[in-house]
């Protein structure tokens, strides 16, 4: 239609020549750039809505999980004051405390931890667990998958152990060995957790400071 209008061959061509040349930088910028950009928006919604999966756990047994366990670590105390959060802990805070937990770990006599209790209170929580790891969009959230196969697994070890009360000593041994990974997960994808609640939920955030696991002054009512 141009060319039996203005009969300007020429110019049609100095258009086509561009356009063909723009082809390749469009299409990297929608299937590279746009898309990128639109899958860290949907991941970014999808981990939202994952920590309100992982409060739900905490709330129903990762909490309690820690308590537990906290009781017979030798260096309960030392990790307890590096864990007493407060409103003004900055990202840098959350990063120092991760650092020190890994570089702690977790140190107790196998025969202090109560194994009996624990079975006790997993057992309960086995089809909460159970129906936590059916949820498929947790692959997205691969430390916390990893905390849930870890707590899992070591809820099967007790489970399918007739009697804590003989166990040899590398039994004692093994299960030690799953305590101490599951309690450095716990801790860490509950430090992260926070971190997540003070930068989007400042409600939730005072409330989990509130029942701070590892802060023995700790108190729900409002001083």
């Amino acid at each position: 239609m141009h060319y039996l209008l203005f009969h300007d061959a020429h110019h049609i061509f100095i258009y086509l020549v561009g356009d063909i040349a723009f082809v390749f930088f469009e299409v990297f910028l929608v299937t590279i750039i746009l898309h990128q950009l639109l899958s860290y928006r949907e991941k970014k919604t999808m981990l939202n809505k994952l920590n309100m999966v992982i409060g739900a756990f905490y709330s129903e047994v990762g909490l309690d999980l820690l308590r537990i366990l906290s009781e017979v670590n030798n260096k309960s105390r030392q990790v307890c004051d590096e864990l007493i959060i407060s409103s003004n802990w900055t990202v840098k805070d959350f990063q120092v405390a991760s650092r020190k937990i890994r570089e702690h770990g977790y140190v107790a006599e196998i025969k202090q931890i109560p194994l009996e209790t624990l079975k006790n209170f997993l057992t309960v929580k086995k089809d909460f667990l159970l129906r936590l790891l059916e949820n498929s969009n947790l692959l997205e959230h691969e430390s916390f998958t990893n905390l849930l196969w870890a707590v899992f697994h070591f809820t099967e070890e007790l489970v399918y152990r007739n009697n804590l009360q003989g166990l040899s000593m590398n039994d004692l041994e093994h299960l030690s060995g799953d305590i101490k990974r599951v309690y450095q997960l716990l801790v860490l994808e509950w430090l992260d957790y926070m971190k997540h609640l003070q930068k989007s939920y400042p409600y939730l955030f005072s409330l989990a400071l509130r029942t701070n696991p590892f802060d023995k002054n700790a108190c729900v009512e409002m001083k």
